[in-house]
């Protein structure tokens, strides 16, 4: 668990991490973003076809990058997320997170008894048992979790959402909260934009990272949202990166007719 600790106490100094976003479920895309220089790659299991199966082999091609994988759960079951514990992932982030009664039992789900409800059992992430007892008592301190901010119910409640113990982040999804408050895509509507700086501010006040995920690989909107203080950041993600480094070149090679 060193990597995933590592960013867990990165966050609660104060500090940042940058990632960048799988959804393709292709194993040699993930081992070259993987080798980019990122603190973690988040594996999209809610909105891109990948099954356990394909989000256990990219767990393991990013980790032994030495970086480190998250998976956005596809819910909040809990079995699913000691699955993907179980197969070596290094926290989760939770979709739709709505009050702090869903945070807490998100954690719960991820933390191992007395204090949560996490099964016990021995797969990949305890080195197929014999690193049960050194994974077993570390883990509860290095599982990285991050409720993603979605909807005006969870702006109401932000404040209560940020206070849960073991919340080491909070993630706006910037499709799904715009559309939520009536703006759907429009990232400069005063309605999502109030709601951020909302978010961005009991946050602050919490000692919770925010985070947002940025989709398009934009470098300076990349640079506002360090400027806005965002501590959790995930630039863009690997179809984005794939078609627009496509596009480009495809467009200069056109003019060049």
């Amino acid at each position: 668990m060193t990597l995933a600790s590592a960013l867990r106490e990165r966050l609660a100094r104060g500090g940042a991490v940058h990632g960048s976003w799988l959804s393709l479920g292709s194993i040699p895309a993930a081992e070259i973003m993987a080798g980019a220089g990122y603190d973690f790659l988040g594996i999209d299991m809610e909105h891109a076809p990948i099954g356990v199966e394909t989000a256990a082999g990219l767990i393991r091609v990013v980790e032994q990058a030495g970086c480190s994988p998250l998976v956005r759960m596809p819910s909040h079951d809990p079995a699913l997320a000691k699955t993907l514990l179980d197969a070596g992932a290094h926290g989760l982030i939770f979709p739709d997170v709505r009050s702090a009664e869903m945070a807490r039992q998100a954690v719960r789900s991820t933390r191992y008894p007395p204090a949560g409800t996490r099964g016990v059992g021995l797969h990949r992430a305890q080195g197929y048992g014999p690193g049960f007892r050194e994974y077993f008592e570390s883990a509860n301190d290095g599982v990285l979790v991050v409720a993603q901010i979605e909807s005006a119910e969870a702006i109401a409640d932000i404040a209560g959402i940020t206070e849960v113990d073991g919340i080491d982040a909070v993630m706006i999804g910037p499709y799904d909260l715009s559309a939520d408050l009536g703006v759907p895509g429009d990232f400069s509507a005063a309605p999502f934009t109030d709601a951020v700086r909302t978010v961005i501010t009991q946050a602050a006040s919490a000692g919770v990272a925010a985070g947002f995920h940025l989709v398009e690989p934009d470098l300076d909107a990349l640079e506002a949202c360090i400027l806005a203080g965002y501590r959790f950041i995930v630039f863009s993600v690997d179809m984005r990166i794939l078609d627009v480094g496509a596009r480009q070149g495809a467009r200069a090679l056109g003019a060049r007719e």
